[in-house]
């Protein structure tokens, strides 16, 4: 099997950069949108996308909006999608969860539990 594709979407292009470099340095390829309707787009196409990291906090379309809209796409209904939030107030997990991600990881995004999380995908 060859490496596995991570979508990585966040509005901020720092946070990117950072998960990108970690990620490409354990194995995997990543590719980036910085807002959640352009992802929509990418995601409604045939590119390869193994698991999806979606920043909750986002302008114009945050991740509670995006997350069950990426789930109604056929092909990618079953694609892991992993919530990554600054948020980490008692709740926000589970609200989360509701709205349709995987898994739940707060920021600063702990490496080792991210690469944890990566490998059961």
């Amino acid at each position: 099997m060859g490496k596995k594709r991570v979508l990585i979407i966040d509005d901020d292009s720092r946070n990117i950069f950072a998960l990108s470099a970690t990620l490409r340095a354990k194995a995997f390829d990543c590719i980036s949108c910085t807002n959640a309707p352009d992802a929509l787009d990418l995601l409604k196409t045939d590119e390869e996308v193994d698991v999806i990291l979606i920043d909750m906090m986002m302008p114009e379309m945050d991740g509670y909006e995006a997350i069950p809209r990426i789930k109604n796409i056929e092909k990618r209904a079953k694609t892991p999608i992993f919530a990554v939030t600054a948020q980490a107030m008692v709740g926000d997990r589970e609200k989360c969860l509701r709205a349709g991600a995987t898994e739940y990881i707060s920021k600063p995004v702990d490496v080792d539990r991210l690469l944890q999380l990566l490998s059961r995908v």
